[in-house]
């Protein structure tokens, strides 16, 4: 299962640690190290895109099936594919911002399932309405993505064998499969 994304530097200290199970996935940096007196080798560890790692880890609580993932209005955005979710346009992020469909100032929460990427004009003209007093349209339902789509969602680049060994934990439902261009059979 994928937990989360390391740097180069913490996949090397993995691999020092003796904690890499296996590597798959494309090569991404070939470290090179000092020469050995005795065998006159330099040492050399090669890093892959995709590791696995042997025994308990911190971040196991993370495929909970409760587990929610934080919110920040950069992954919202990815999430929503950068489009106002009321007038279909899509913005960079300085032109979005995260509306509420429920209204916090009427009892509306601060979670997943009750946020939505807006333009900023179209979230000042909805204000403290719901999207059905404001005569707007919700263009997609709001979802709380599984880990494994957070991780795709943190990320701002996502080399090829890493999105396949992501989209592979996706649920079948997931919207983001439309998104990435493969649809998933029923």
């Amino acid at each position: 299962m994928p937990l989360e994304w390391v740097d180069y530097r913490a996949a090397a200290r993995l691999y020092f640690l003796g904690q890499v199970a296996y590597a798959c996935g494309d090569l991404l940096y070939r470290l090179r190290g000092g020469v050995n007196a005795v065998t006159q080798r330099q040492s050399r560890l090669d890093i892959h895109s995709i590791i696995a790692t042997h025994g308990l880890h911190h971040p196991l609580n993370k495929l909970q099936q409760d587990y929610v993932p934080p919110l920040s209005n950069r992954t919202l955005f990815q999430r929503d594919d950068h489009l106002c979710m009321y007038c279909g346009q899509r913005f960079s992020d300085r032109h979005l911002s995260r509306d509420h469909v429920r209204p916090t100032s009427k009892g509306g929460a601060d979670h997943w399932n009750n946020v939505v990427t807006a333009c900023i004009r179209c979230n000042h003209y909805k204000a403290g309405r719901s999207p059905e007093e404001a005569g707007m349209e919700l263009l997609a339902v709001p979802f709380v993505p599984t880990h494994a789509e957070y991780i795709y969602l943190m990320s701002r680049h996502v080399l090829a064998d890493q999105m396949a060994f992501l989209r592979a934990h996706f649920p079948r439902s997931s919207p983001l499969h439309r998104r990435l261009g493969r649809e998933i059979p029923a």
